[in-house]
């Protein structure tokens, strides 16, 4: 899981691979490294640590060449260290590889090469493939640009696993070959000039015309020309695609992080994710989902399959769809799905769900889905994405590009979208119209009382200030509540470091209320008023035992606990999009307390594309 980005034109390459390599750190930071064409032949620069250290390392004022690679490194083969960071030569130095994937089969491909005579000097997976290259070269009979080319497809031939490659070569000096297969790759095409990048907003300041590679499609790119073709060799015509994201999306905007930025965009973000979608008296539409009520009549269950926080959505659309719908869901973890022979067959729907739309677990998931006969439907913030040219239908959420890698306006957009798709359905199956009408006003007006929810930051950080030296804490809720402390106690995790639980209220007296003691925080979600008393006696169980309490609700409570914060009231199957804010800003400003790297947290990785 890792970031690459490529540049091949007139101007001076350094430059713009570390801009793009510092927009992609949210992928991985452990070490970085270059690799440009200097007066004919390859030099390469690497550092442990951050894109800046990299900038610091001497020789990098004198790189001046106009074609160059760039890697920044989340670790997976090989500690984090120099040795192991990339860019990769083969053993002559003659070609230079940086990677984004994992090579499964790499152990046997190093005895290979090592049987051949060649030499390694890192414990990556990555090292084999410049070698690899090197040998079918070697041996090659053909000539010019197709000489390279061979090369580079009999070695991705060879290996197993995911990758996103981009390789130069000293023979080549004018010239670059990318190839993607599972990982995340994209070209974006300039005036005799060509940027590559693992994903779009790191090189969205620089064009806004995009060619998206499907898997095993290779790109052999000169400043004025691409040439694509597949694994074969056969040629490929492909059309450059415009995305419309402002680049500025990108940038903090005067917040101090990321993620910060991110929480406060939820309300632009849902409201361009309702879009036309829904309106208060028409039915609503999604166009790019074709269905007809006989089909959906025909779905005995509906899976929802995503990791991470997008699973914690799923977990709320749940709760949605059978409450509209009235067809039995189940939510899965991508990781745990495939490999449990789950029962699909033309009777099944599959929802998946993806930020990037690159998630390798979630992509896995759905080609098995497919295989065994299921529709699918993927939800994604990313246009062109993976997921999105696998699945049979895709709707984007509109979030814009998120880049702190803790989620949080995707997490509610893809609720929001979620509450849409299963009222369209709804309406198809002519079911629940009143629930229906309700949903949707309350749908519309949920931009607004966002904002609402926002002023209650101050509140909210002072009582940061008073926890953020704790090193346990409990998250508990009932229904689509419990889904949500879920995913308050998972930002709390990735951002903080403070180990925390989610338990649904219910559950403390069998077993977890025993690790309640005086001082432990315990974070409660209330909004469903038809269980406001069995709440309130839950979070009585851990006061009277010491807790300190805090709670996000919408309801009048009657009884004086610690710290309560007041959210507006909606509709109890969308009020996850408004109780979340309040946990995500918590998990905020303790982070900001511990002094810690809230947009980058340790071991984490924005888009996890590996397995």
């Amino acid at each position: 899981m890792c970031g690459i980005v490529g540049y091949i034109g007139r101007k001076e390459a350094k430059p713009i691979i570390l801009n793009g390599l510092s927009r992609l750190e949210y992928r991985g930071y452990d070490s970085a490294g270059i690799a440009t064409i200097e007066s004919g032949k390859l030099t390469t620069i690497k550092s442990l640590g951050r894109v800046s250290d990299l900038e610091k390392v001497p020789g990098m004022e004198s790189l001046k060449g106009t074609l160059g690679i760039g890697h920044t490194r989340w670790a997976t083969h090989g500690k984090p260290s120099r040795e192991n960071s990339h860019p990769h030569m083969d053993n002559s130095e003659s070609f230079a590889v940086v990677h984004n994937g994992i090579i499964e089969n790499y152990a046997d491909l190093k005895d290979f090469l090592k049987d051949n005579g060649y030499t390694f000097l890192s414990q990556t997976d990555t090292e084999v493939i410049p070698n690899l290259i090197h040998f079918h070269y070697s041996v090659s009979t053909e000539t010019g640009n197709k000489k390279f080319i061979k090369a580079v497809t009999d070695t991705c031939n060879m290996l197993k696993g995911s990758y996103a490659l981009e390789i130069l070569a000293n023979d080549y000096p004018d010239n670059m070959i990318v190839v993607r297969k599972d990982s995340p790759l994209v070209i974006g095409k300039g005036q005799d000039e060509k940027y590559i990048s693992s994903d779009i907003p790191a090189i969205l300041s620089f064009t806004k015309d995009f060619y998206l590679l499907n898997d095993n499609e290779f790109a052999f790119m000169s400043r004025e020309n691409i040439e694509f073709f597949d694994k074969n060799l056969r040629p490929i015509s492909k059309t450059a695609q415009s995305i419309t994201w402002n680049a500025g999306a990108a940038e903090k905007e005067g917040f101090e992080d990321f993620m910060l930025k991110e929480i406060h965009e939820q309300s632009k973000s849902i409201r361009e994710t309702i879009g036309s979608r829904i309106t208060e008296n028409g039915s609503s539409s999604i166009p790019d989902i074709d269905v007809s009520k006989d089909y959906l009549k025909s779905v005995n269950k509906i899976f929802i399959i995503a990791c991470g926080t997008a699973m914690h959505a799923g977990y709320v659309g749940k709760t949605i769809f059978e409450s509209l719908c009235e067809i039995p869901v189940e939510v899965e973890a991508a990781s745990e799905f495939r490999y449990r022979n789950p029962i699909i067959n033309e009777k099944t729907l599959c929802l998946f769900i993806s930020q990037s739309g690159e998630t390798a677990d979630t992509i896995a998931a759905l080609k098995l889905a497919k295989s065994c006969g299921a529709r699918t439907i993927a939800i994604s913030n990313v246009i062109g994405s993976s997921i999105s040219r696998e699945a049979d239908y895709t709707v984007y959420t509109h979030a814009g590009p998120e880049i702190a890698v803790a989620s949080t306006k995707a997490y509610t957009a893809q609720i929001a979208l979620l509450a849409i798709i299963a009222i369209h359905f709804a309406e198809i199956l002519e079911l629940n119209e009143e629930k229906v009408n309700e949903l949707k006003k309350d749908i519309l007006e949920l931009p607004n009382q966002i904002d609402e929810v926002l002023k209650t930051k101050e509140q909210i950080k002072q009582f940061a200030q008073r926890v953020y030296k704790e090193t346990d804490m409990f998250f508990i809720g009932r229904g689509v509540d419990y889904a949500v402390a879920l995913e308050g106690s998972l930002k709390l995790k990735e951002i903080s470091y403070i180990h925390s639980e989610a338990y649904p209220s219910g559950e403390l007296k069998h077993g977890p209320i025993a690790l309640i003691e005086n001082n432990v925080t315990v974070i409660s979600v209330l909004t469903n008023r038809m269980l406001v008393e069995k709440s309130v006696s839950n979070i009585q169980e851990v006061s009277t035992r010491g807790a300190k309490t805090f709670i996000v609700t919408n309801q009048e409570l009657n009884h004086s606990f610690d710290t309560v914060i007041n959210i507006p009231k909606t509709n109890v199957l969308i009020s996850p999009i408004l109780s979340v804010i309040p946990l995500q800003l918590l998990a905020y400003y303790i982070s900001k307390e511990k002094g810690l790297d809230v947009d980058k947290p340790r071991n984490l990785a924005k888009s996890v594309t590996v397995e």
